[in-house]
């Protein structure tokens, strides 16, 4: 049997050709490490909108500092929703390339970014507090009560992409059974 015209375009490289030539498999990575990077802008983002740093969404003086027990939920709830957009997000970028070989591998490292970018968000939005943020002492200044936020990416994503390659297996057409000779 021969393959299809569009499936010789994405097979592997073939005994003739040079494997380092093959652009696939040289951006794997990527799905890795730009999650991770981009951590550090959701760790300033995180800073900047949330009750204890600049608390830019709400504008109260009574919940800019740090330590007032008042903004403690708001402030998980605000890195709790910037992780939670970003899985979603992440996993759109996936469904884009779902036809392509290599989906599985791609999805693993991209939760692993996720992962390795909630962290990365969590350390960051610390950071900044210690920089810029008013002198607090210990576990009274900007931190994170709820660490399960932190599995909000990886797990947005995993379940983000898992439906909709659901739904769109479930549009597909079943492929008609091979003649029989």
């Amino acid at each position: 049997m021969t393959k299809p015209t569009s499936n010789l375009l994405d097979s592997g490289p073939t005994g003739d050709t040079d494997p380092d030539t093959d652009t696939r498999d040289r951006k794997w990575w990527l799905w890795l490490a730009v999650p991770a990077a981009s951590g550090i802008g959701l760790g300033l983002a995180w800073w900047l909108l949330a009750p204890g740093g600049l608390n830019v969404i709400s504008g109260n003086p009574a919940l800019a500092d740090p330590t007032a027990s008042a903004g403690r939920l708001p402030r998980d709830l605000v890195l709790a929703g910037l992780l939670l957009l970003s899985g979603c997000f992440t996993a759109v970028l996936l469904d884009s390339k779902v036809r392509k070989p290599g989906h599985g591998i791609r999805t693993f490292l991209a939760v692993l970014g996720g992962t390795a970018g909630a962290l990365v968000a969590w350390q960051v939005g610390l950071l900044a507090a210690q920089w810029w943020g008013p002198a607090s002492n210990g576990s009274e200044g900007f931190t994170l009560r709820a660490a399960t936020a932190l599995l909000l990416w990886p797990g947005a994503t995993a379940l983000v992409t898992f439906l909709l390659t659901l739904f769109s297996l479930m549009g597909k057409q079943p492929e008609a059974p091979p003649l029989a000779p």
